[in-house]
């Protein structure tokens, strides 16, 4: 069985005390930091850029899986690479040559992820899930965070994960939207392996009891 991961989106972290928040993370049952950059262009709002990553990494002590909503993220691989990502996913909506978007990602030493959009059937990863480590499925519309989950999210996942198992494949299932104690359980039990928790973690009154009891509930 694979371990299943928190990974608290760091989008929806209180910019003034950002390192605060990240210190929490670290001292957290939390996994991983998602870390959302949007462009404005992709999706209708801007989160951060490479200055603010650069000041997470170096206090963050754990995995950082960085999700791309932008235009042509091929421009910007070597960059994230240099700024410490593990993780860098990319849209598949946002890729002309999927495959050689992820073989650039996984040129740099980074593992290779595909996001994509709650419109976009998973099926259009099955000629390439072989080369994904992680598929990130969108369970709301990107670009905002506290936005309602989207509930054909667990069927999408059940068949991702048939496509995974058909082709042998070792890709990891990531679920990113409205991801709340009511949901995990069922997610996992779909087949989902990370969850990407942001308003849910940093809205409740205690953010480190909340990732606790996510974990115990995926567990």
């Amino acid at each position: 069985m694979t371990p299943k991961r928190i990974a608290p989106s760091v989008l929806a972290a209180d910019f003034a005390n950002l390192q605060r928040d990240i210190e929490m993370i670290n001292a957290s049952e939390a996994d991983w930091f998602h870390i959302d950059i949007m462009d404005g262009v992709f999706v209708p709002n801007i989160s951060f850029g490479m200055p603010v990553l650069r000041d997470i990494v170096k206090h963050a002590k754990k995995t950082i899986d960085v999700h791309l909503m932008i235009v042509d993220p091929d421009r910007y691989i070597k960059t994230f690479a240099d700024l410490g990502s593990n993780i860098l996913t990319v849209h598949y909506e946002a890729c002309t040559h999927l495959h050689r978007t992820l073989q650039a990602i996984k040129a740099e030493g980074m593992q290779a992820g595909v996001a994509i959009n709650p419109h976009t059937n998973v099926s259009l990863l099955e000629d390439t899930i072989n080369d994904i480590d992680l598929v990130c499925l969108m369970s709301v519309n990107p670009g905002f965070g506290g936005q309602s989950f989207i509930e054909n999210t667990y069927n999408k996942v059940q068949q991702l994960k048939e496509i995974i198992n058909r082709k042998g494949a070792k890709t990891l299932i990531e679920i990113d939207g409205g991801v709340t104690s009511k949901n995990a359980k069922q997610l996992v039990d779909a087949g989902a392996d990370v969850l990407v928790a942001g308003s849910f973690v940093f809205k409740s009154e205690n953010p480190t009891e909340t990732i606790k009891d996510l974990k115990s509930i995926v567990a």
